[in-house]
């Protein structure tokens, strides 16, 4: 894991591929570019956004839901395998509320575009982005 939960922003986080673990796929500037969504986008909604890069098991969605239960209920994970071309957005309960399936899949689609285009991190910035429009700022 490149980072920890800490204060109002959670990880990236690379996942294991086969039996060895994974460095990550990303570059230093490309690393500083998602640590800064993440963070801007938690801050901005109150949300905390986490980012999974790796291979599933099967069922793919179980898996990402597995990994959602190290989060808490007001968290997003956006969890990524470009190898098997999947990509999952989980929401808890109280960011659910406020991110409804249709404002997820949206981002979902914008991701797959970037991603289809071989653009992996501006696929991730670009669905923070959509997602934390999508929420507003919190509820005071």
């Amino acid at each position: 894991m490149s980072g920890e939960a800490s204060g109002t922003r959670t990880a990236l986080q690379y996942g294991p591929v086969g039996d060895r673990a994974v460095e990550g796929p990303f570059t230093t500037r490309q690393l500083s570019r998602l640590d800064e969504a993440l963070t801007l986008s938690s801050r901005e909604t109150g949300i905390l956004f986490s980012v999974y890069v790796g291979e599933f098991a099967q069922p793919t969605r179980a898996h990402a839901e597995a990994l959602f239960e190290k989060l808490d209920d007001n968290s997003v994970l956006l969890a990524i395998s470009p190898g098997q071309r999947v990509l999952h957005i989980v929401t808890g309960p109280k960011s659910a509320e406020r991110l409804p399936n249709r404002a997820c899949a949206l981002a979902a689609l914008s991701m797959r575009s970037s991603f289809s285009n071989g653009d992996l991190v501006g696929g991730i910035v670009a669905g923070l982005r959509l997602l934390s429009d999508a929420s507003g700022r919190p509820s005071t």
